[in-house]
């Protein structure tokens, strides 16, 4: 009876024990956190805005791509995908998801690929970029970067100014990049208000060099098609991994 007691009594110590250990859970931490940002304003057409998505889904499956990950420190990153037109036409697309090998990447390819468009209206890029740094900031994951990675074929027309956007950015240390889209299908003709928003003095890329763009090693890349849209964003995904500053802030993909 005895024995019993004391092997009882040892087995409700060890339980208590157990129990009273805290259990440590570590936040996965990837090499950079990016927050993919897309124009679906009305200025893109269906046709454009299907080329802009497969060219996601095609940059995040290059091999390429997969083989820039692999040569960070935690050989990791994160993404999600947000689309943005007007100030409250905002919407994830696909959470948040850490990219360790090709299986993680076909996965959120294919997140891409099947959701339908999220909305067309106007251009509000500071909406877009706050909505972007709310996400960046709940994401539960932990980056030794945060990058906002804006497309786009116009300038602000709606909502806060996009200046005010970036400073906030900015200061909360996220490095905020972009691709000028040269979209001259449906920029409209010269003189009328779509022509402007499409065409800003000095062109779009310098619009948003001046206005969208900042923090370390901040770039513009610029395309003058949606056909070239995957090309180039698998480009600037990489240099975006790499945290290698661009040394063009125009770059012509033909």
């Amino acid at each position: 009876m005895k024995h019993r007691q004391l092997v009882w009594f040892a087995a409700v110590v060890a339980f208590a024990g157990v129990a009273i250990v805290p259990v440590i859970v570590r936040a996965q931490t990837v090499d950079v956190a990016i927050a993919l940002a897309a124009d679906v304003s009305r200025s893109i057409d269906d046709e454009e805005f299907q080329l802009q998505r497969r060219g996601y889904a095609a940059a995040v499956t290059d091999p390429r791509f997969m083989q820039a990950i692999k040569v960070g420190a935690h050989k990791a990153i994160s993404l999600c995908f947000l689309e943005w037109a007007g100030p409250d036409q905002l919407a994830v697309v696909a959470k948040w998801m850490v990219i360790r090998d090709g299986n993680d990447a076909a996965e959120f390819a294919k997140i891409l690929r099947d959701a339908p468009r999220s909305s067309a209206g106007r251009t509000a890029i500071g909406a877009g970029i706050d909505f972007a740094v709310t996400q960046l900031e709940g994401s539960g994951i932990s980056a030794e970067r945060r990058v906002i990675d804006v497309s786009g074929d116009g300038s602000n027309n709606s909502g806060r100014l996009v200046t005010e956007a970036r400073y906030d950015a900015v200061a909360k240390g996220i490095t905020i990049n972009c691709l000028a889209i040269i979209n001259e299908k449906t920029s409209g003709e010269p003189g009328t208000f779509r022509y402007v928003h499409t065409h800003p003095p000095g062109g779009l890329p310098n619009y948003y060099r001046d206005n969208v763009i900042g923090g370390p090693n901040a770039f513009v890349m610029q395309i003058v098609n949606f056909e070239t849209f995957a090309e180039a964003m698998t480009n600037k995904l990489i240099t975006e991994i790499s945290d290698a500053k661009s040394h063009m802030l125009r770059t012509d993909i033909p």
